[in-house]
């Protein structure tokens, strides 16, 4: 029992001094916030349900992942962040003169629709495939909604705070391609969850 509490556990640990790391002197204050919040509120209801319901240690490594990268770019500001060596890396397939980072963010973004499909055939809310498109379609729909936040924050917030937090980096395409992102980040997570079936693994626990 002690085992499954481990993965978690230290996720949440490294998750949280990597927030204490990203909150001290970040280049724009006003940003970090905004950029922290979403991730702040999901690290709390992960928390505190814990008793309730437990992921699979698969589902909360994959969720970490957004969690640090978002902590590492409100840090920086997205478009800032040292990531040279990985814009260069993925420019043959994503384009030059632009830091991948966001791009990448938002492609583990998408990641969180393996905890989605988890929690709904754990808790048999729906058969499989019900589940997946689910999880698929819950993530596009917070791939636009975000697009819309980033977007008002930046006409509301005006001057460098709006620039950075919208990130787009003079990419008129830049809302699309990153719910382009999300999404095919989404439908890795949801074949990674076909392979890995932790539904069918922790069963006999949900019993």
């Amino acid at each position: 029992m002690l085992k499954r509490h481990l993965i978690p556990l230290s996720l949440a640990i490294l998750i949280t001094l990597i927030a204490f790391w990203s909150g001290l002197t970040p280049t724009d204050r006003a940003v970090w916030y905004a950029e922290v919040m979403p991730i702040f509120i999901i690290f709390a209801l992960l928390v505190l349900t814990y008793r309730k319901f437990q992921f699979s240690g698969l589902a909360y490594i994959l969720m970490s992942f957004w969690m640090i990268l978002h902590l590492i770019g409100a840090k920086y500001t997205f478009a800032n962040v040292p990531f040279e060596w990985g814009s260069d890396l993925l420019s043959p397939l994503l384009g030059k003169n632009r830091n991948h980072f966001d791009r990448v963010a938002h492609y583990v973004i998408g990641f969180y629709s393996f905890p989605m499909a988890e929690w709904l055939l754990r808790n048999r809310k729906c058969g499989l495939g019900v589940a997946c498109f689910f999880a698929l379609f819950f993530i596009m729909a917070v791939a636009a909604s975000y697009e819309i936040i980033e977007w008002q924050y930046a006409v509301i917030e005006g001057g460098n705070a709006g620039v950075e937090f919208l990130g787009s980096q003079g990419d008129i395409w830049d809302a699309q391609k990153d719910m382009l992102a999300d999404t095919l980040g989404a439908l890795t997570a949801l074949v990674i969850y076909l392979i890995a079936r932790p539904d069918l693994a922790l069963r006999d626990e949900d019993a």
